[in-house]
């Protein structure tokens, strides 16, 4: 029989609460979703900016949490017969429970940021280091100040090795979460033109992207991207807070791992590398220069943590890119197919030319045509017209025969655009969907982009519906 996740005695003290109730189990879980709690899960009442967790306590006990973590200030508002770990604040007792889950483990530890590429770099290492032990790795896009918290918590004593993704939109939010993470190695997959809203300057970005340097533990290694343009300032950064190792990757035959060739076809690369002066080649099985370019760190610090390289390089070949982040879809339509490229959860300049690429590298069997189905990247501020304009570029570079626009911003990219790439432009992402419905034909290639906010994840469900997929597993 396994170990329980927590024992209630620990749980309590980690927590710093005091139990109220008839709570027997130990723990083998912690939820903050009464929705998805599973029987023996500790449910964290967490006040969120839509919903507040003690709302949804009698639900949770009632679906067999074996405790609900409370604060002292509800609980006159909450069922009288609960089991109850009573706390001051709920998310600060998270966060006690994670940084005690941290302290309580062995296990090697990595850390990911950067503008662009964190969750998949994150699930790349995750199915790169199973091979060589037992992972923790945070679920979905939890990295935020109770996504990390909750990551932790959840990892078991035992985990031979954790994977956290964390995130940012403001200077000052990376520090306390690396803090309670302590890595041993820190990756920062690029840093973009990303959440200007907040930021003077990609400068001010890359600065806020370097505290993932303050809670490195002591000898550990950062891993930086030896082409981007901001290499040197992240360099500079990680070499004042006292980090001896910086290992580097990139294209560039001068980084500590880099690529040699790169083969490229529909469902993803063939890739020759060196990793820290060891060469080997291997297959990523999600398409795109991006993912080559980040395998190269995930590579690194595979090796920088002490597990099986060749083992890693494998497991490469089973990397899926998941729904709304470049699954793609066979779906078929009236005398043949087209591939949908699902690229909907979220948007910035750097994705979106990523995405773009992407589209640019899927081979198209003629008369079908390479679409780009985009909608506007929020969080950048005054320059948002600038930057969708400026995606003219990537769009002519990709080679895309027609151009699907929608949002306010992007109209200053469709008053760029040559007339004979204008497929359609409205302001609303919903008012594309009879166009693109009754446009698509054999042979396409569908490209859907846009920040979560624009809604462009409706599109693809729609083009779903209509053309139920052949096989809604396969990406490539």
């Amino acid at each position: 029989m396994s170990e329980p996740l927590w024992t209630l005695d620990a749980f309590v003290e980690a927590a710093g609460g005091s139990l109220k109730g008839e709570a027997g189990a130990d723990i083998t879980g912690i939820s903050i979703d009464s929705r998805t709690l599973q029987p023996g899960d500790a449910f964290v009442a967490i006040k969120g900016d839509r919903f507040d967790g003690h709302d949804f306590v009698a639900a949770a006990l009632e679906a067999g949490a074996t405790v609900a973590l409370v604060a002292e200030s509800r609980l006159s508002e909450l069922p009288e017969d609960g089991r109850y770990v009573v706390v001051e604040d709920p998310l600060e007792a998270l966060r006690q429970i994670g940084i005690a889950a941290r302290a309580r483990t062995s296990a090697r530890i990595v850390a990911v940021t950067g503008s662009v590429g964190k969750t998949g770099t994150k699930e790349a290492l995750r199915l790169t280091l199973e091979p060589s032990g037992k992972v923790h790795a945070s679920v979905a896009s939890f990295n935020n100040h109770w996504g990390v918290p909750l990551t932790l918590a959840r990892m078991p004593a035992e985990t031979d090795f954790g994977v956290f993704e964390i995130g940012m939109n403001h200077a000052g939010e990376i520090t306390p979460l690396v803090q309670m993470v302590r890595p041993h190695v820190a990756i920062i997959t690029t840093v973009q033109a990303v959440h200007l809203e907040f930021f003077d300057s990609v400068e001010q970005i890359a600065k806020a992207k370097a505290e993932i340097f303050d809670g490195l533990e002591p000898g550990g290694i950062a891993v930086l991207n030896r082409d981007n343009l901001q290499f040197d300032l992240l360099k500079f950064l990680a070499a004042t807070k006292g980090i001896a190792t910086i290992h580097t990757f990139g294209e560039n035959p001068a980084a500590d791992s880099h690529t040699q060739k790169v083969v490229s076809y529909p469902a993803g690369s063939s890739v020759d590398a060196a990793i820290l002066g060891q060469e080997i080649t291997y297959k990523i099985g999600a398409p795109g220069k991006h993912h080559v370019k980040n395998s190269l760190a995930v590579l690194t610090a595979v090796a920088d943590l002490g597990a099986d390289l060749a083992k890693a390089g494998l497991a490469l070949d089973t990397m899926r890119a998941p729904k709304g982040r470049g699954e793609v879809s066979r779906l078929p339509v009236p005398n043949g197919e087209l591939n949908l490229i699902d690229e909907s959860y979220n948007a910035n300049p750097a994705s979106m030319r990523a995405a773009l690429a992407v589209l640019g590298e899927a081979p198209v069997t003629r008369p079908g045509r390479r679409i780009a189905v985009i909608g506007d990247m929020r969080e950048l501020g005054t320059d948002a017209d600038r930057l969708h304009a400026e995606l003219l570029k990537p769009v002519r570079d990709a080679e895309i025969d027609a151009v699907y626009c929608a949002g306010p911003h992007m109209h200053a990219l469709w008053q760029e655009l040559p007339h004979d790439l204008r497929a359609h432009y409205c302001e609303d992402a919903a008012d594309l969907e009879e166009v693109l419905l009754n446009d698509v034909r054999a042979g396409d290639v569908v490209m859907v982009k846009g920040s979560l906010g624009t809604r462009m994840g409706p599109l693809v469900e729609a083009l779903k519906k209509e053309y139920p997929p052949v096989d809604d597993t396969e990406a490539a």
